[in-house]
């Protein structure tokens, strides 16, 4: 593949991507198996705006850290979620900036700031932007809706599947959110790891088909292999189809849904 067909799919790290009218990307230099090829910072601004707004600054990067301080003057900073290569880069972007920042953890506020709640209307750089509460991934994690598209963090991801944590993650709190998202229909997915997708309520219709394809699949698994059955017995009984070096990543997932199918 030649260096500019790469540019249309993968734009290289550092380099400000528009995706829609009001919203643009900056793709940190963070890949791995969980974070896929990086962390999105989504950088959002309305027509005529002379601020912007700042979904996730991403990890402790210090080169992504300075270009996201020199894109201008930053009227708030959302934060979708708590894990670190969506938070670690806060406080020193706000050392550079003093920009504010809000999220639904109170540890993650800066400025005088109030904690992000469901329905919450934020007004800020010539923009309407409306915070739904997406707990499932974490229970923290909100999605942010704009007028045309709306930024997914790690509820919708822009490949694979998204894992449900092992500390605070649901399930059944995943499932609600998806379905949640679906009814927004037609609108542009931003997500917090991959490429920008056309069509969310498409996008969220194929995950909760996917997920209740694999809920049969542990549930045959347990008729096969028991009740009892281990995690571990489990993820090697479904996840053929898997690389044996995610399989620790599918143990997430299955006892994910081993407490849905227990509760």
């Amino acid at each position: 593949m030649t260096d500019a067909a790469e540019s249309l799919t993968h734009p290289a790290y550092g380099r400000l991507r528009p995706v829609t009218d009001t919203a643009s990307v900056l793709l940190a230099n963070n890949p791995g198996l969980m974070t896929l090829e990086g962390t999105n910072t989504w950088v959002l601004r309305g027509e005529g705006s002379d601020e912007i707004v700042i979904v996730d600054p991403g990890p402790d990067d210090d080169e992504h850290i300075a270009k996201i301080a020199g894109l201008g003057r930053i009227a708030v900073v959302l934060i979708s979620h708590r894990h670190g290569d969506h938070t670690d880069a806060i406080d020193k972007l706000v050392d550079l900036t003093g920009a504010p920042v809000r999220s639904a953890r109170s540890g993650f506020l800066r400025g005088l700031s109030a904690e992000l709640t469901d329905g919450e209307l934020i007004g800020a750089a010539g923009l309407r932007i409306t915070v739904l509460a997406t707990p499932g991934h974490t229970a923290d994690s909100l999605s942010f809706v704009l007028d045309d598209a709306v930024l997914t963090a790690d509820t919708v991801l822009g490949r694979g599947t998204t894992v449900i944590d092992t500390e605070d993650g649901s399930l059944a709190d995943y499932l609600e959110s998806l379905h949640r998202l679906r009814g927004l229909g037609q609108r542009t997915v931003l997500p917090g790891h991959g490429p920008d997708l056309p069509n969310l309520e498409a996008v969220a219709s194929g995950y909760l088909a996917h997920r209740e394809q694999r809920l049969e699949q542990v549930r045959s698994a347990l008729r096969d292999l028991g009740d009892d059955a281990t995690t571990r017995q489990v993820v090697e009984h479904v996840y053929v189809d898997v690389d044996e070096e995610l399989w620790d990543v599918a143990e997430w997932s299955v006892q994910a849904q081993l407490d849905y199918l227990r509760r």
